[in-house]
């Protein structure tokens, strides 16, 4: 499955982006996927052909440009949680200034870029996060209802919160199909009641699945938290929800 390097030009300069397409000559439906936290590294291009090679078009941004192109931060090839405070020392500002604002901007950017490659076909897109990429794919999809036929979030960061722009207060606005796999500490019963009641208010198929045993991060290989059992379950709730929504399978 090939994968190319891209620079996706945006209010603010130009994102580095890597892409991952079936090599048939054909046009497939466009998928935007956001990356964790921990930013742009292998196991995302790996995810990234997975995806391509059920026949979509999986573009993937470094949301930290403002910063610096890939690799922002310097990244052991395993992560234990031994290096975890060290990288959320140099991670955390990264995260805190991608504010709001920016996300939108950047949103309308990677859909355009998107949209407008030869090999992505006509049609709304999918969109898809993990960590804190699921509100940045939640925020994308509210903010874009007639370009965003899915979304996707796995191991999400915090969709519900008190402040005034919090990514739930949007729900209303959602014209796509929505799937959130949650670990099992990533949300409160409570939280995740809040959610769906949001939801379900707004006339939003959706669902939300706890991954029994899991902890945050779970789909990720190059990290402790990795569990080779949720990642199955992701590809078998994702896949499908993309089939829907994009393909009409």
């Amino acid at each position: 499955m090939p994968t190319k390097t891209l620079r996706i030009p945006t209010p603010d300069g130009q994102a580095d982006a890597f892409a991952a397409f079936p090599d048939d000559g054909a046009r497939h439906p466009g998928v935007l996927l956001y990356m964790d936290a921990f930013g742009l590294r292998p196991v995302l291009e790996e995810m990234a052909r997975e995806l391509a090679g059920h026949g979509y078009y999986v573009l993937v941004p470094n949301v930290y440009y403002r910063h610096g192109p890939t690799p922002v931060v310097e990244l052991p090839e395993h992560i234990g949680e031994e290096d975890r405070p060290g990288l959320f020392a140099q991670l955390i500002p990264l995260v805190e200034a991608h504010t709001t604002e920016r996300v939108l901007r950047d949103a309308d950017a990677y859909l355009t870029f998107l949209t407008g490659q030869p090999e992505v076909s006509a049609g709304p897109v999918g969109v898809l996060g993990y960590c804190m990429g699921a509100v940045l794919a939640m925020r994308t999809a509210t903010a874009h209802p007639g370009r965003v036929a899915a979304v996707a979030g796995f191991h999400p960061g915090a969709l519900v919160t008190d402040a005034p722009d919090s990514p739930h207060l949007r729900v209303p606005e959602l014209t796509a199909e929505v799937h959130l796999g949650l670990a099992e500490d990533d949300m409160t019963p409570e939280t995740i009641g809040e959610l769906n009641q949001a939801l379900d208010s707004a006339g939003v198929g959706h669902t939300i699945e706890i991954h029994p045993g899991a902890v945050h991060g779970f789909t990720m290989a190059d990290t402790a938290a990795f569990d080779p059992g949720a990642l199955r379950r992701h590809w078998d709730r994702l896949l499908p929800l993309l089939g829907r929504t994009l393909t009409g399978g």
